[in-house]
């Protein structure tokens, strides 16, 4: 899961994404609106974990923008303010939760866990790209409607990689999103030769994009 965490206190951001990748969650690190804004202009999120202020604007304004764009990713707001009616005009705003600093970690990561599991039942059932179809329900792939048969590692880096589609994720992301080991297999080909794999049984070469020196990805 990608998460981006908007907070402008550099200790508090690099504790919590510590937290959230110890979670083994993707984290993205940003300080500003303006970086914000960008990350999510070019990125796809899960969930946002947004400060209030911020130094070139509050969270507030970016959420609103991202609502009247069409942006409905999970938004948790963390805030100092405790006034019932700064509460009201944040979730007004569009945000799903909002949680008052300080909090503490277990309880962050419950809200993260609660409106993550709300996302994914809301996640569509079925991935597509061209004739080749995931059955998310089923755990089923099919080529042109014939059924092929992926181990569960091959079937779980194809969804890994149809779920964010035009992203580039990078062998030590895809490897730390699969494996619990990953000391274990961290200077390993794991990835290289799952791709080979899935290329080879799905009879599509071009399903997954390699880019040189970085990563995989599945372009629309």
């Amino acid at each position: 899961m990608n998460i981006l965490l908007v907070e402008d206190d550099p200790l508090l951001s690099d504790q919590i994404a510590m937290l959230l990748k110890r979670e083994s969650y993707t984290c993205d690190v940003c300080h500003t609106v303006a970086d914000a804004s960008e990350a999510c202009d070019t990125h796809s999120y899960q969930l946002i974990l947004m400060d209030w202020n911020l130094p070139d604007g509050s969270g507030i304004s970016l959420l609103r923008r991202l609502r009247s764009e069409g942006n409905r990713v999970a938004v948790i707001m963390l805030s100092g303010r405790e006034r019932v009616e700064e509460r009201v005009e944040a979730l007004d705003s569009g945000a799903d939760d909002y949680l008052c600093k300080p909090y503490s970690n277990i309880e962050l990561l419950a809200r993260v866990r609660a409106l993550l599991r709300r996302e994914g039942t809301q996640r569509t059932a079925r991935l597509q790209k061209g004739d080749v179809v995931l059955d998310l329900s089923r755990r089923e792939v099919t080529v042109s409607a014939e059924p092929v048969p992926l181990t569960a590692k091959e079937f779980e880096l194809l969804e890994l990689l149809m779920l964010h589609k035009n992203q580039v994720l990078s062998r030590y992301q895809i490897t730390e999103l699969l494996c619990k080991d990953f000391d274990a297999i961290k200077s390993s080909n794991f990835v290289d030769v799952h791709v080979k794999n899935i290329r080879k049984k799905l009879g599509r070469p071009d399903i997954i994009t390699t880019i040189r020196s970085v990563g995989y990805s599945v372009k629309e």
